[in-house]
């Protein structure tokens, strides 16, 4: 009886590592990529960058954000607030952070939201193409 447990609680655990990456997913919105990547360009790209180039940049690299624990690249100028909340960027949390930053992480340096629903997608989804 011991190790049908053990099994049947690993099956779940093995099951959950799949389901719940999905499930975090699934609850961001689409958007349009290519209207993103100009979204990004012409709102973001004054602190932020996606090509490593070497030189010094007001706001951290965004290659890579989707999955990545909040405030753990080389950027320097993470605040206090943003290393300490734990957070991991999935689609959905990029979305709720951008709608208004300093209210899911109070004490943000990050001063710049997009309230507009279809541009935060659409800046969301390019983020989520930069692997």
């Amino acid at each position: 009886m011991a190790r049908l447990f053990r099994f049947s609680r690993t099956l779940m655990l093995g099951l959950a590592a799949f389901a719940l990456p999905a499930l975090a997913q699934a609850a961001a919105p689409a958007g349009d990529p290519a209207a993103g990547q100009a979204l990004f360009k012409s709102r973001c790209a004054i602190c932020h960058y996606v090509v490593e180039d070497g030189a010094p940049h007001p706001g951290p690299l965004l290659k890579g954000v989707v999955g990545r624990k909040a405030g753990t690249t080389a950027f320097k100028g993470y605040s206090p607030a943003l290393k300490a909340s734990g957070k991991v960027w999935s689609l959905a949390t990029l979305d709720q952070f951008l709608a208004l930053p300093s209210k899911v992480v109070p004490g943000t340096f990050m001063v710049i939201n997009l309230p507009k629903d279809s541009e935060r997608h659409d800046v969301v989804a390019y983020l989520a193409t930069l692997k």
